[in-house]
């Protein structure tokens, strides 16, 4: 347990029907292994599918549980924004919809925020990727790398964990993945500290990604320059 400490779990969603329910389930029983002070906010990025229905539902179950829905796809930015912005617990924690995770990394990511700001997990063994999405992930990252020196090895991965004093008079402007780069980098000028943590990420067994999808990776594009030449 993690005495005096309250903990906001943030789940962006898009048709994870096949996953939600599990994915809540096992969240839930490694949230009560790590606090009573906790809610677990799934932010439904406009699904097509019925799994807002069924995040309804369970929340009508459990009042840890509660259901942000958005009313027009932003492809995953919008989503996990506004799961962020309606976080009220000490702790922000931020886990992909088909929960590539095991509770133990959960506890022992959350050991080291003692001694940091923020921690941001990468993979140490890759596995089930294309050579498309390799390519992609390597390419992206050089960008990232050359135009902004995060030195962050995975930024997009799908695990993070922030104080919640990281997101105070923040404002997010990305709507795609692109909002990873974005909040490390604000984040960063801030002289907010982060902390890499190395684990090995769980295939997915239900639904599908769609970060590969060509209007998403337009989307990151266009994020990417707007941040880049805008910021201020």
């Amino acid at each position: 347990m993690l005495p005096g400490k309250s903990i906001s779990f943030v789940i962006p969603m898009y048709n994870e029907s096949g996953a939600i329910a599990d994915t809540i389930e096992r969240l839930t029983g490694a949230a009560k292994g790590l606090t009573d002070d906790y809610e677990i906010i799934v932010s439904n990025d406009a699904s097509t599918d019925n799994s807002g229905a069924i995040v309804d539902e369970i929340s009508r179950k459990d009042p840890h549980v509660k259901a942000e829905h958005l009313k027009k796809n932003t492809k995953f930015g919008g989503a996990l924004k506004a799961g962020i912005y309606r976080a009220r617990k000490d702790i922000i924690v931020y886990t992909d919809s088909d929960f590539p995770i095991r509770p133990e990394d959960i506890r022992e990511a959350l050991l080291l925020l003692q001694g940091c700001d923020m921690v941001t997990a990468y993979s140490k063994i890759k596995k089930g990727e294309t050579f498309r999405r390799v390519i992609m992930s390597k390419v992206y990252n050089f960008l990232i790398q050359f135009l902004f020196r995060t030195n962050i090895k995975d930024i997009n991965s799908g695990f993070k964990i922030f104080k919640r004093k990281v997101f105070k008079n923040m404002r997010l402007i990305s709507e795609s993945p692109f909002i990873d780069v974005e909040i490390f980098v604000r984040a960063l000028k801030r002289n907010f500290t982060v902390k890499q943590y190395p684990i090995i990420f769980r295939n997915r067994e239900h639904g599908k990604s769609y970060i590969s999808r060509a209007p998403v990776i337009l989307r990151t594009m266009t994020d990417m320059l707007r941040f880049k030449f805008s910021r201020k």
